[in-house]
This record gives structure tokens, sequence and C-alpha cells, in this order.
């Protein structure tokens, strides 16, 4: 590829004067800009964009100057195709091996896409070409193909981008020597030079760090760190769905969850038994966010997860949890009772926690006592007087409930119900006179009762105290950048899969349904955030009956859906129908058995 003709690095003046030419603003924003104090590092489109100039090339009067605007206006210009970052499809040690960060940042490039043919560079000066006479070396027998970023994208990931490939490569090289003994992490931690320790930590603590803030900024629920044979792996869970983030040499992952299990007061000494702890730590908004730790032995070492308690996301209203109408109804009016139980079940990572966070939240005024017992403890809030499970000291969630009684409580929240004794000691505190909101892990509401005579409850005793059960599932939302209307006929496949969807109950085929297509909002996956998925069934005098009696699971489903109670599949198909979610989503979460 020869070298162009000519190469002009684009400033401020030359973009006011093209803007002015293409009369996308006027000559009073032009000499507004251009007298104007300004950064003279900054990149020109992001001057501009600070003004909030009106946009002559939009109709609409009150439409400012964007930089999204300008981004696309320049690329139009240069002739190129318009890209946008996503750090989690980036793989970010092969982008940096292929130029130092010096010479991408003095050419204004950085490679987003290195394949077997083909270099994908970003730059935000498209007319400035003095590098592509370079390239050709640097990618060794490749095609390259050039592309425009937001300055804004480039500057801020270039940084990051080789921040953490320098912290890994300077960790690397310190504890070269761990890589051939993947269990000794006590040897890890005292390799290298003896004299300045602290230096050779510091990559691994800048890693860290990297990984948390990016974790915090893509919105992951879990990090997962795991160890391979050659390499480790670092996961987030997003919306509900593992991405793989980064593979870094398998004695970095060592030292990283050593470090990891150090923040969390664990034994870094032992590596074969799992352990749990947590961790609190400071969100990029400068929120306080609870980690999770689990740590678990594997063939290759330690595995670690971290699931992450967003406040943001822990206390929420109940329309943005998903519950609203009928249903809400029927909730408030279960908590409003002055004793009993009441369950909410489902999997993990359904947003069990989060319901009954948020319910306590209202509950909780100043005339009522919240006691919780918690395993660990999710988030800290001053409303509930909140105690942790501790088996060290053999406090367990039974012996938990028998001291919260004696504390006057009005309502107990019972992390979890899992075996026996913690049944009978809910039940015992909803006999004497206190609401009991705990969780259990059940595929439907109608299950949990069953579930209850499994670990030991007398069913009369069941059919005392439970009040109802609420079942859950977490569902992707369809992204409202780029979801598409498509018509449904009664012969079409799309009627089809309705059809397996809600049988045997009868349920109306929508005119049209809302389908995934992908944009760079959410990632091309067509989902972006989630809601919950409800299943609540109050027990009625004629349940209680029959829960007495230890009827069978079948007998007692076919009572409540009679009752109304409205399952889960057709929830899922109430939210397909009102352009929430798609059928594919639904069926992956909700069971069809």
């Amino acid at each position: 590829m020869s070298v162009p003709e000519y190469s002009l690095m684009i400033d401020l003046r030359w973009c006011l004067d093209e803007l002015l030419a293409d009369r996308v603003i006027d000559q009073r924003g032009y000499n507004l800009v251009m007298t104007s104090r300004r950064d003279k590092a900054q990149h020109p489109l992001i001057t501009v964009s600070e003004f909030g100039l009106p946009n002559g090339h939009d109709k609409q009067d009150d439409t400012k100057l964007t930089l999204t605007w300008l981004n696309q206006w320049l690329a139009a210009k240069a002739n190129m195709s318009l890209a946008r970052i996503d750090p989690l499809k980036i793989d970010v040690p092969a982008v940096t091996q292929l130029m130092s960060f010096e010479y991408a940042r003095s050419q204004h490039i950085l490679p987003v896409e290195v394949g077997t043919d083909e270099v994908v560079i970003g730059t935000d000066q498209p007319f400035y070409k003095d590098w592509h006479g370079n390239i050709e070396k640097l990618i060794q027998n490749k095609r390259y193909r050039t592309v425009y970023i937001s300055p804004d994208q480039i500057n801020r990931y270039r940084q990051e981008f080789y921040q953490v490939t320098q912290a890994i490569a300077g960790a690397n090289s310190v504890h070269k020597r761990a890589a051939a003994d993947v269990t000794n992490v006590e040897a890890l931690l005292q390799l290298g030079d003896n004299a300045n320790p602290d230096a050779n930590d510091q990559h691994i603590v800048k890693v860290v760090d990297w990984l948390l803030l990016y974790a915090f900024e893509q919105r992951a629920s879990d990090i997962h760190l795991e160890p391979r044979r050659e390499t480790g792996k670092v996961r987030f869970r997003i919306d509900g769905v593992l991405h793989t983030v980064y593979e870094m040499p398998i004695a970095i992952l060592i030292a990283v969850t050593a470090r990891i299990k150090i923040l969390g007061r664990l034994n870094v000494a032992e590596k074969r038994k799992p352990q749990d702890g947590r961790l609190k730590t400071r969100t990029h908004k400068g929120l306080e966010t609870e980690l999770r730790l689990s740590t678990l032995p594997t063939a290759f070492g330690e595995k670690l997860v971290m699931r992450v308690f967003d406040p943001e996301v822990l206390v929420r209203s109940f329309a943005q949890l998903g519950l609203s109408g009928k249903q809400l109804e029927m909730w408030h009016e279960l908590t409003s009772h002055p004793n009993g139980i009441i369950l909410v079940t489902g999997p993990t990572g359904s947003g069990k926690t989060t319901t009954l966070y948020s319910t306590l939240k209202q509950l909780a005024t100043e005339q009522v006592n919240v006691c919780t017992i918690e395993d660990p403890i999710e988030m800290i809030e001053p409303a509930f007087n909140q105690m942790q499970v501790n088996p060290a000291i053999d406090l367990h969630f039974a012996d938990g409930i028998r001291s919260l009684m004696r504390q006057d409580p009005d309502i107990i929240m019972v992390g979890e119900i899992r075996d026996s004794e913690t049944a009978n000691m809910a039940v015992q505190a909803s006999l004497t006179g206190h609401l009991v909101l705990s969780t259990l892990h059940t595929n439907d509401a109608p299950s949990s009762l069953p579930r209850l005579h499994d670990l030991g409850v007398q069913p009369f005793l069941t059919s005392a105290t439970i009040l109802g059960v609420m079942a859950q599932r977490l569902l992707r939302t369809l992204c409202p950048h780029c979801k598409q209307a498509h018509a449904v006929s009664a012969d079409s496949e799309i009627a089809i899969q309705w059809q397996e969807l809600v049988q045997p109950w009868k349920a109306s085929l929508p005119k049209q349904i809302y389908m995934a297509k992908g944009c760079e909002h959410c990632r091309h996956t067509g989902y972006q955030g989630r809601i919950g998925l409800y299943e609540i069934m109050p027990l009625s005098n004629e349940l209680k009956k029959l829960v007495a009696a230890d009827s069978s699971l079948d007998t007692i489903k076919q009572q409540a859906y009679r009752e109304g109670v409205q399952p889960l599949r057709l929830s899922g198909a109430k939210r397909i129908s009102e352009g929430i979610t798609t059928i594919e989503e639904v069926m992956r979460v909700v069971p069809l058995g």
C-alpha cells in the first residue's frame, strides 16, 4: 500500500471552517468557539461539542451539536466507517503487542482488531497518514483497514489497554518463577527482590484495581477468575450471560487471587478447601459496594468468584423490579400480615435478595423493628438490624432466629432456609407472632411446600404458618435502541413457539412481537438490562386444607391455577406481548416442565 499524497492533522480552525462551509454552524457560533479559551491539547471535535451550539443540519430547532453527531460528520467526510470500541470484545494482549504506547499516542491511532489476515486500526485523525508508511513493517504481511473512532474513546482505551498490559508484564517478570508451581501461593508472595517487596506487588495492585473498576463500569454482577493449565481466564457475568474479558498468565492470576483473598481477610495459605468472605469498595461513581467472595479448589488452582452487590441495584422500587398491577397488589396484601411466613423462591442469581431488601425497605418504618440474619450481610442498610451467620463460632441460621426472637422483632428476614432446624425455627417464629420473610431454592411457587415437608416441617404447621410463596426469575429485556417489531401470522414459526410456551393454558397470539437485533448500545446482543418475572401464590383456605392433608404437588398446582395464580410462563408471555422481551429469552429462563 503506497503512502498517500497528503497528510493533514485537523485542528479547531479546520473543523470550524468545514462546519461553516457545510452550514452546520453559523458565523456567530464560529466566532464564539474561536475566541474562547480552550485546551489546545484537546481534540477539536470535543471542544466544539462542549459549546452546545445549535445543529444547522437538524430540522428540530432545539437540537444541539453533540460529539456523536460530529463523529458521524467527520467519518463521512473522510469516507471512513465509524467504529465503537467494545472493551469486552478486544483482545488486549494482541492489540498492545502490535506497537508501543508512545507510537500509538504520537500517531493518534489504536489497533482495535488483530485477525489472521487483517488488522483494523482506529484513529481520531482521519486525514493524518504519516504512519501508513511504517505500519506494514509492524503488521507483517497482513492487510490493514482504518476506521474512525471517537476521540474520547480512543484516548481512554489507549491509556487503559496499555496500562493493564504493562502491569501484567511487570508482574509476570517478577512472578515468572512461580509459573511452574501452580499450587504454591505462599512462595509466590515472597518471590523477587526482597529488599523492596512493595514495588513487586504494585503491579498486582494495579491489575486488581483495574479489574474491579472495569467490572463496575460494565455493569457486571459476577467476576470469575478461572485458572486453566497455561493461562488464567477472567470472565464477567453481564445481564445473566458470561463474557470472557481477559486471559492472563496463570502465575498472575494466582497473584491476583491471593491479593483479593488478603483484601477479603481470607486465609491465603489455605487452598485445599473452599472459603467465603466479603470485600467493601467503591464503584467508579463513588458509591460504596459490597463484593461477596467465594473460592473453590480446582484441578489447576483456586477459582475465585466475586458477586457484586451494587447499591443502585439492590434496593429498587417495585416498578423497577417489574412488579405491577394485580401481582403488586397481591404482594402488598401478603406483606401487610402481622405474622406468618412469606417465601421467595428461585435459583441462584434470580434476584431473590433484591426483592426481599426492597420489600423490607418499604416495611421498615419507625413503628416496627426489622431484624435480619444473613450469610453474609449483602448490603448494610441503616433501617434494619442485621446479623451475620458465623459457623466458626457456631452461630447458624437457627441459633440466630432463636436469639432474634428475644429481641422483640416485628419482622424477621432469614437469608435462606436450607436445613430442618432453620425451617422449624422460622415456623416457631411465625407462630409466636412475627412476620418471617425468607428464601428457598425451588423451581416454582407450589414446589416450595413439598420442599418444606422434605426438610422435616409438619404439613399442619406449613398450612398454619405459610401466607404465600413468590417464585421469580430474571429476564433480559430488549434493547430500546434496536429492537424490531415483527408481524405475527397464525401459521408462522413464531405462532408455533408461542403455543409451545403457553400450553396447556390459552393465551391469545399477539399481533406483533419484538425481536433482538443488536447495536452498539447493547454490545450487539439485542438485550440491555433485566426485569423480574413473578409467580405469586397466596395460600387460600382450600390450599391450606390440601397442604395440611399432605396432598401431592400436582393437586396443589391444579388448585393454585384454578384460583387464578399466574404461572411464570404466562407472566413471560405477557412480557413478550408487551414488547419487553423475546420468546427465546422466556424459554431460556423459565422451566417448561
